[in-house]
């Protein structure tokens, strides 16, 4: 039986519930605070009631999408994770090469010494000091996700880098791997090149899909087998259409809805209640609602969207599968 590796634990993939699959529950320093203070997300307190607010609305999974040595603090999450009772599953992997700078570490070692460091995350536990330092002590909690980013234009040579590392990663563990795709561009290639280095797209979330609001690149992206990862739906216009919504009947209507999951990658103090912002964590439990309704989108598909779709996309792939999907 295959599983989803939380903070607190395996859990199965029947028991997620309602999951948000691409979040910033946890922030907490490091280069993107220093470049942007609005990315500070360090405060415990404030963030479990902002998560317990949304699971007042029928939320029970998160998956954190803030990866090594950007913010990561993954004894953060365990306790955001307790003192809720929702599951947190907490990444490895790198985010974009802006987030590090031309100093970083990760740009002198190879391919095979960061997905070493990735697997490890998700087999032994993630380091409390984060891979900031040269002294690593692994927590009891294991990563259940590996993040990667794409740049706008394609796949840099340090994205490739990545990627391959990534890919070695999940080989060895079954993780899946959540990718970003700049302004929302790029999942086509990003899905070849994963194939291409023994990964199948069912193991496969490109992220921010639905920055670009275009049916026939929808249809080609979700077709692989990949799931595409929507969370514009709250900086849709209040005046025009919501584009996340529209995408999602058209894709209902095509027969992909089920290769669909929804975040709201809401990175930013400005985007939670408990720090005076708005909409707040809940939103795609509250407000999109109607906003779906209106667009035709039934209960049922939406019910694949939060709940039965995430269990799939986040569950790790056992040796047979990968075996027969290669």
């Amino acid at each position: 039986m295959t599983v989803v590796r939380t903070v607190l634990g395996d859990v199965d993939p029947a028991d997620l519930g309602v999951t948000y699959a691409h979040e910033h529950l946890v922030i907490d320093g490091g280069r993107p605070v220093l470049m942007e203070p609005e990315f500070d997300l360090g405060d415990v307190d404030a963030m479990a009631i902002e998560l317990a607010e949304a699971a007042s609305h029928g939320l029970r999974t998160v998956v954190d999408a803030m990866p090594c040595d950007a913010g990561r603090n993954v004894n953060k999450l365990a306790e955001l994770s307790r003192r809720t009772g929702v599951h947190v599953v907490a990444p490895t992997g790198l985010h974009h090469d802006r987030y590090y700078g031309p100093a970083h570490w990760s740009h002198r070692v190879t391919p095979d010494e960061l997905a070493d460091l990735f697997a490890r995350d998700v087999t032994d536990g993630i380091d409390a000091y984060d891979y900031a330092g040269p002294v690593i002590r692994r927590t009891e909690h294991r990563a259940g996700v590996i993040k990667v980013a794409g740049s706008a234009g394609g796949l840099s040579e340090r994205d490739r880098r990545v990627f391959e590392a990534a890919a070695a990663a999940h080989r060895r563990t079954g993780a899946p791997i959540l990718t970003h795709c700049e302004h929302g561009a790029g999942a086509p290639e990003q899905i070849r090149v994963l194939a291409d280095l023994g990964v199948a797209p069912s193991s496969v979330i490109v992220s921010h899909v639905d920055k670009i609001v275009d049916r026939g690149y929808h249809r080609a992206v979700l077709a692989t087998g990949a799931f595409g990862e929507y969370d514009q739906s709250f900086r849709s216009p209040v005046d025009a259409p919501n584009g996340t919504a529209q995408l999602i009947a058209a894709m209902a209507e095509d027969g992909l809805a089920d290769r669909i999951v929804l975040g709201m990658d809401a990175a930013r103090r400005r985007y939670y209640r408990v720090h005076g912002g708005a909409p707040g964590l809940a939103w795609l439990l509250d407000g999109f609602t109607a906003v779906l309704r209106t667009a035709g989108v039934d209960d049922s598909v939406r019910h694949a969207l939060f709940v039965t779709n995430p269990a799939r996309a986040f569950a790790f792939a056992d040796q047979r599968t990968r075996t027969e999907e290669r």
